[in-house]
């Protein structure tokens, strides 16, 4: 299976302390070796690097690391290939534009039968199922919705209906960003925090790094993480529940339904 990690915050943030945790995973600590990805938002853009290489091998991963990645909005995702030859257009994140806005997917887990469901207009690249299944979520949006909805509420309830659906022909633990909310959907892992202050010291799991966040925050900041798995052993990390999805907006986790 593949890792996941998100980040959703109300000012952009500095994404390496956690990137530099599951990078790990992407072939030292993890085996998760066929490639690996970043979205991240910059206002209305978004920013995305990919690579078929292993992570800790990755030379892209390096300059990811080595360079401040602030963005209110990020997915992240390192790939244990189970559906789809290790190439690049099979590396998430993958990304659509839909309602002038820039839509980015992540999804651990495999989906029996779903690349026989049809598609409209939203065509993969790759072979993989989740790509497959990217797609005929952005349509079955399109089709309920050919505007942006005005009520956030009839969206996120629209997601977790299609996330339910896909849930059920399998594994199907995502992150999907519209570039202002961030959903989170838990078919069997994800675990969540949210940061906010006081600030404290987080130290990573998968290797030697810790940071105060007291030094590189301000009072207001809020800043949730999500990911598979725990990326540091000395905060609460919540298991989120499977089978529910989680919204977060503004650093601000909206729903557990």
């Amino acid at each position: 299976m593949c890792e996941l990690l998100g980040m959703n915050c109300n000012v952009p943030t500095d994404i390496r302390f956690s990137f530099s945790g599951l990078i790990q995973r992407g072939g030292r600590t993890g085996p998760h070796r066929d490639g690996w990805g970043i979205a991240f938002y910059e206002g209305r853009g978004c920013r995305t690097f990919q690579d078929p290489l292993p992570g800790v091998a990755s030379e892209v991963a390096q300059l990811v690391q080595s360079h401040a990645v602030k963005s209110r909005n990020v997915i992240c995702h390192i790939r244990k290939a189970t559906n789809g030859r290790v190439c690049l257009e099979n590396t998430h994140p993958f990304t659509r534009e839909m309602w002038g806005r820039h839509w980015a997917f992540a999804h651990n887990g495999r989906l029996k039968g779903v690349k026989s469901w049809p598609l409209g207009p939203y065509r993969p690249i790759g072979t993989t199922d989740s790509e497959h299944a990217f797609c005929w979520m952005l349509e079955q949006i399109r089709r309920r919705f050919p505007e942006p909805p005005t009520r956030e509420k009839a969206l996120s309830d629209l997601v977790r209906e299609l996330a339910g659906t896909l849930g059920a022909a399998g594994t199907f633990n995502m992150l999907l960003c519209d570039s202002r909310r961030l959903y989170c959907y838990c078919s069997t892992h994800l675990s969540w925090l949210t940061r906010r202050a006081p600030f404290g010291e987080a130290r990573l799991i998968d290797t030697e790094l810790s940071v105060d966040f007291a030094d590189v925050t301000t009072p207001r900041d809020v800043v949730s993480v999500i990911a598979t798995r725990p990326l540091t052993d000395n905060e609460a990390w919540q298991t989120m529940e499977r089978g529910k999805m989680m919204v977060f907006r503004n650093g601000v986790a909206r729903g557990g339904r």
